[in-house]
């Protein structure tokens, strides 16, 4: 079930209607239930996968409990734990492209290998809910939280439908004891909550949905673009993305807050970071602070020398690309923001040197703007291998950029040839600016909701309801319109 399609706006109000007309203990039943059946619309069968990973993980956290005393026998639970959850993950998910690889690979060497191919689907949202039971185990197996013996309250720590299928990834210390506790309708929080669903509508249907039909017809014939067409559409998909992914986060922590239960921040204006790492600490954020306590810190963090932490900091982000999807392009997508933050981190003396003998001021707006622009002009180079179809469209296009920009091709309507009129475009563009107007406003610590939270009851209709006619008119909603699904649905 999409959240944009009408079975979303019927089986939200209805779940949230139940919900808190429903005697407190036994809330926690009809939330299993109503995610159960969100999951299911996509494919009944592959709720049993969900089912088999909680099971196990919450399995694991009792043998664990009971095993305090032998650290041994407890990091055995832990490792069938983590090894049986991702044996699942990797069938379904990597099996295919394990077995692509091994053959082309065999290929070079002249040898020629008959290996199966498995027609499998892959279950929507299979790493996000996979990574956050995981997280469960790894909390019980730290000490940070006891166990919960309940196991339909584990269950919906796992399956909690705002942000089963694309997150924010949650942690149990944060997520296991909210969903276990029955929450009062309470008007200002649900308002909140909704006004916070109204953006994420916004981000997704004005704004991604639109630059997806540019961004789509380019990429999809890149072989006959221009460089400079190529670039723009490469633009247009940074924000794309941005928009589908922190409008997902965006519907999801708006629903949860409607039910009462608070979700962690997904989203930080992400393209006003100065660095690659800052942008980093920006995006993604349940995903990225996930490989930082579970992998990064594991494997020794920054505790073991410059060279350590290079290599400690490559294999997070190469692990990342391969979380994202089971092709090389993602891995080279995961390697280059890796590569990105070891070169800056090693040739950050050099460059403090170089400013000050320039005597370059840096607490200046033309300073903060430059590291800005050169951060976003890197994110974009990576967004290439993200978004091409494979290692050969990404260096290809990479190559138009360099030999074949051909900016004339920009003009005289050109771009109006991919899907969207210049009326659309211009929308487009406003759109974009709207959003880096709110993420500015964000980042000087001036949110929008708090503003409108101040004003009177009358101002703040009139904001609310502007806004859901802006997504009704402006919106890529109407009878030929087939409701996109959110992009990072196929991680």
């Amino acid at each position: 079930m999409l959240f944009n399609s009408l079975s979303f706006l019927i089986f939200f109000p209805l779940v949230c209607f139940v919900y808190f007309l429903l005697p407190a203990r036994i809330r926690y039943l009809w939330l299993l239930g109503a995610s159960y059946y969100f999951y299911m619309c996509w494919n009944a069968r592959y709720a049993l996968l969900m089912a088999l990973s909680t099971c196990i993980t919450y399995a694991s956290g009792l043998l664990i409990g009971r095993s305090r005393s032998d650290p041994r026998l407890c990091k055995i639970w832990v490792g069938l734990s983590f090894g049986s959850n991702l044996a699942i993950l990797f069938f379904f998910k990597y099996a295919n492209f394990v077995l692509e690889s091994l053959q082309k690979a065999a290929a070079l060497a002249h040898i020629q290998l008959n290996l199966p191919a498995f027609d499998i689907l892959l279950p929507v949202g299979i790493s996000f809910y996979t990574f956050q039971a995981l997280s469960y185990t790894m909390d019980v197996y730290r000490g940070e939280i006891e166990p919960e013996r309940n196991l339909l309250k584990y269950a919906l720590f796992v399956s909690f439908f705002p942000q089963l299928v694309a997150g924010p990834i949650e942690r149990s210390k944060n997520l296991l004891d909210q969903v276990a506790v029955p929450h009062r309708f309470d008007y200002d929080r649900a308002a909140a909550g909704l006004q916070m669903m109204l953006w994420g509508f916004m981000e997704k249907l004005i704004l991604a949905d639109r630059a997806a039909i540019f961004v789509d017809a380019v990429y999809g014939d890149w072989a006959n673009q221009s460089g400079a067409m190529l670039l723009l559409a490469t633009v247009l998909f940074a924000f794309q993305i941005y928009c589908d992914f922190g409008g997902y986060s965006h519907i999801a922590i708006g629903a949860a807050q409607v039910l009462g239960i608070r979700l962690m921040d997904n989203f930080r204006q992400p393209y006003f970071a100065t660095s690659v790492q800052d942008f980093w600490r920006r995006w993604h954020i349940s995903l990225s602070t996930w490989f930082r306590d579970y992998l990064y810190i594991p494997l020794g963090g920054n505790r073991k020398g410059r060279l350590r932490r290079d290599i400690n900091l490559m294999i997070t982000f190469v692990v990342s690309g391969l979380w994202h999807g089971a092709a090389w392009h993602y891995v080279a997508w995961g390697g280059l923001n890796g590569a990105f933050q070891v070169v800056g981190g090693r040739t950050r003396a050099l460059r403090q040197r170089v400013v000050s003998a320039l005597r370059i001021r840096t607490d200046t707006v033309s300073w903060k703007l430059l590291q800005r622009l050169v951060t976003f002009a890197l994110i974009c180079l990576t967004w290439v291998f993200f978004r091409a179809d494979g290692m050969a469209a990404s260096f290809g296009i990479l190559k138009k950029f360099v030999f074949d920009l051909r900016p004339g091709t920009l003009l005289g309507g050109g771009v109006c040839r991919y899907g969207l009129d210049m009326a659309n475009l211009q929308l487009l563009f406003v759109a974009i600016l709207v959003l880096l107007a709110v993420d500015w406003m964000h980042e000087r610590n001036l949110p929008i909701r708090d503003s409108l939270a101040r004003q009177n009851v009358l101002a703040r209709w009139v904001v609310c309801w502007a806004a859901m006619l802006c997504v009704l008119v402006f919106g890529v909603w109407g009878g030929e319109y087939n409701a996109a699904a959110f992009i990072y649905f196929q991680f």
